[in-house]
């Protein structure tokens, strides 16, 4: 037994790695559709999320104040993200902190309607007028100053200028309640959605499964054992200890009534992207983030199209 990250699923199941053994489990739909979808390969859904995290936008509600905003001015919309963040800058602070890889950026591809591959991972699908949209827009909020990286904000990650206070919004994973605790424990905020784009709401999810090796000679014990570690109890009890949400719908009830400030987080599971499901992406991922670094004064169609004949390379197409 081990964990696999998505990221990195597609390369151990396409090479016969992984026992496929989710008809094995009980009640498998009870595991949210988006979190399937990334353990299915080949029309197979191979193992068991064993939980997951969301994005989801994160105000510093002292700046948010300081700005002259309240809480009905929380963005919906990318055109609200807008508005909110001219406030926000003319209030003399810098509206959004915001990670710059595919890591966070791909959420408004997916708002957007478009994503790096179709839902199988069979066919490439980078190069699209929803993806260039997407990345047009955030190249606005780049230029305008409406959000800045990490590095510009003199921050390791997005949640750490937020914590420092060098940004009133950060686009951040659940992880980050933990992260402010430990190192920004006075931080006021709250955690909404992202802001829906032109295809409606997107987020990014990010999982492991337990894996079951194909050639266990345990495999019986190991399928027990999954099927033990994931009931909604056990689920709550990783909740509690570790910050992350439970992968079984029938648990989410509980742990919105358990945290209601994580609603965001877990309600993201409903319109969540998870990572690219095919193998031997790696480097061409790691392009596209590179690419990303430059979106400023880059263009985005040129990098699409990169991305779009590196991926078709990757798939065989």
């Amino acid at each position: 037994m081990f964990y696999v990250d998505a990221g990195r699923f597609a390369d151990y199941a396409s090479v016969g790695a992984l026992e496929p053994y989710g008809d094995k489990i009980s009640n498998p739909d009870d595991f949210y559709e988006s979190l399937r979808t990334t353990f299915t390969y080949d029309g197979k859904l191979y193992c068991a999320p064993k939980d997951f995290s969301t994005l989801a936008l994160v105000v510093n509600t002292d700046l948010w104040s300081k700005a002259g905003l309240t809480e009905a001015d929380i963005p919906t919309t990318w055109d609200q993200l807008t508005a909110v963040s001219q406030k926000i800058k003319t209030s003399g602070t810098v509206p959004l902190a915001l990670g710059d890889t595919r890591d966070r950026i791909g959420a408004f591809m997916v708002q957007a309607g478009g994503w790096i591959t179709s839902a199988d991972g069979k066919t490439a699908t980078a190069d699209s007028p929803e993806n260039l949209q997407a990345l047009q827009y955030v190249q606005g909020l780049l230029k305008n100053k409406y959000a800045q990286y990490p590095k510009a904000l003199d921050a390791g990650w997005a949640g750490e200028a937020f914590g420092k206070g060098k940004a009133a919004m950060t686009i951040e994973g659940n992880w980050i309640k933990g992260a402010l605790q430990a190192d920004f424990p006075n931080v006021k905020y709250t955690a909404h959605p992202l802001p829906a784009g032109p295809k409606g709401q997107g987020t990014l999810s990010f999982t492991n499964c337990w894996g079951i090796a194909a050639k266990s000679k345990n495999k019986d014990a190991a399928v027990k054992f999954v099927e033990a570690m994931t009931t909604a109890e056990q689920q709550m009890a990783y909740a509690k200890a570790f910050g992350v949400m439970p992968s079984r719908q029938s648990a989410g009830g509980q742990f919105t009534q358990e945290y209601p400030a994580d609603k965001a987080f877990i309600d993201g599971a409903a319109y969540a992207q998870g990572p690219v499901n095919a193998p031997k992406m790696d480097s061409v991922l790691a392009d596209f983030d590179t690419g990303l670094q430059g979106l400023a004064s880059g263009d985005p169609k040129a990098l699409l199209t990169r991305v779009q004949k590196n991926t078709e390379s990757a798939l065989g197409q």
